[in-house]
């Protein structure tokens, strides 16, 4: 099984095709693409790069596990976990950049 990812231009945030052709941020609501569906995650790909908003597209393989849907590559499962380490500005933990409401992060 293979998901679409990449980038959301704006904020950075690392998102996901899911199966509404939105993207989101979380890994669970990708769309499963099958081995049959590549005509299918083909097009996906093309309208999001004419789109523009989301940038560094990936195909990812994935697997399931008891119904929970993880990365194959120790960098997906890393960039869906967020940083391995806190992020601090001026000793104050801070969280990545998240989609809002409108689908977009102010900067």
């Amino acid at each position: 099984m293979e998901i679409l990812t990449g980038n959301e231009l704006i904020s950075g945030a690392t998102v996901y095709l899911d199966a509404h052709n939105n993207w989101v941020e979380d890994l669970q609501a990708a769309r499963l693409f099958g081995k049959e569906e590549t005509a299918e995650r083909d097009a996906a790909l093309v309208a999001t790069k004419a789109g523009g908003r989301v940038i560094s597209l990936e195909i990812e393989e994935v697997s399931q596990v008891d119904g929970v849907v993880v990365p194959k590559r120790l960098r997906e499962r890393i960039r869906a976990a967020g940083p391995t380490a806190p992020l601090t500005l001026n000793g104050e933990i801070y969280d990545r950049q998240h989609l809002g409401e409108d689908g977009h992060v102010s900067i």
